[in-house]
């Protein structure tokens, strides 16, 4: 106890407050988790295949962004009514993934040349489009869109939006992971729709 006295209390509790203080910074600054991604890019059971196979991708969730309506089912959002797009949010690991990356992934996935359609759906719900969740989000696919418009392997002009993101509602359970569920049924979609043949035909070979 003398030892303590003879130090100085209040001294000691300003060397913790400073210690403290000091660690502070760096634990602002690690890297965030996880962060999150929104793409539409047509049927969303596709886009939700595509990316699960990306390195770095923790979870992709199959649902509708970019309506008026709370909370729609898919009989809703298919009638074209609503204004939702199919969409898939992603949660990934920017540690082993960027987002400059997943943007890469996500315009040869998808023909941004056509607008409220993708292959064979046709209507607002299949539209493309980025929904950005923050200023380095935004900044990143504006970046991208200038790049590829400069170095795109096609004539046609890109139709693609880039939006803010609003709410995202999760699609009814019996989509999420359909190609995993459905694997027959999927692929009979996937190539009866002419998916891979036109995104051939845009980007060339994937192989």
């Amino acid at each position: 106890m003398k030892s303590l006295h003879r130090f100085g209390f209040g001294r000691m509790l300003a060397l913790m407050a400073t210690a403290l203080i000091a660690v502070a910074p760096a634990q602002a600054q690690a890297p965030a988790a996880s962060a999150k991604a929104t793409f539409a890019g047509g049927c969303f059971w596709c886009v939700e295949a595509d990316f699960d196979k990306v390195p770095g991708v923790l979870s992709t969730t199959s649902g509708y962004i970019g309506g008026t309506v709370a909370n729609p089912t898919y009989r809703q959002v298919s009638s074209d009514k609503t204004g939702h797009a199919e969409a898939v949010e992603i949660v990934f690991d920017p540690a082993r993934v960027s987002y400059e990356q997943l943007l890469a992934t996500f315009w040869r996935s998808i023909d941004p040349t056509t607008k409220n359609r993708q292959f064979c759906d046709a209507g607002s719900p299949y539209r493309t489009a980025i929904f950005t969740h923050d200023a380095a989000q935004l900044a990143a696919a504006r970046r991208s869109l200038v790049e590829l418009e400069k170095s795109k392997p096609f004539k046609e002009p890109i139709v693609t939006e880039i939006v803010a993101a609003g709410p995202f509602y999760a699609a009814e359970d019996y989509h999420q992971d359909y190609y995993k569920k459905n694997p027959i049924r999927y692929q009979y979609y996937r190539a009866s729709c002419g998916r891979d043949m036109r995104l051939e035909q845009l980007w060339g070979s994937r192989k």
